[in-house]
């Protein structure tokens, strides 16, 4: 039985890259940390708050030496930086799909809400609200995705 585990163990890392296994990892790490935080604000012994924080902690150590580790190895591929002029064409085809996909539900009589009208409006308030103030120039900000 064990024999067969290390075979299917041996066989999945030949299938996967280093990096893919590493960041597959670091990823049931990041999991890992937001149910322990879960399980710790949601239980009612102070016994068991302070088991999960302290797993909680020791996970956040492992998932940052474990990070540092994929990193000096270059296992981890950091974000790029994505300009604002790219965020608003992005933006401005994803409103244009949503228009189609709102007017497809129109012709088949199936309408818009209230809600989702209002949805809309907060939408684009809230852009509105990240666009950069005057005198600042589009294209200049920075965002990572």
């Amino acid at each position: 039985m064990y024999q067969q585990q290390g075979q299917a163990q041996a066989h999945a890392h030949a299938l996967l890259s280093d990096e893919d296994l590493a960041s597959s990892v670091l990823s049931d790490l990041k999991r890992v940390v937001g149910e322990y935080a879960t399980a710790a604000t949601e239980s009612s012994s102070q016994q068991v708050r302070q088991l999960f924080t302290n797993l909680l902690n020791s996970t956040l150590q492992m998932q940052g030496q474990f990070f540092q580790v994929m990193e000096q190895n270059q296992l981890y591929t950091a974000a790029s930086p994505v300009l604002r002029q790219e965020i608003d064409k992005q933006l401005k085809q994803n409103q244009q799909m949503e228009q189609k996909t709102v007017q497809l539900l129109q012709q088949l009589g199936l309408g818009q809400s209230i809600h989702n009208q209002q949805y809309q409006n907060q939408q684009h308030q809230t852009y509105q609200q990240t666009q950069p103030q005057s005198g600042q120039q589009q294209g200049q900000h920075q965002f990572y995705m």
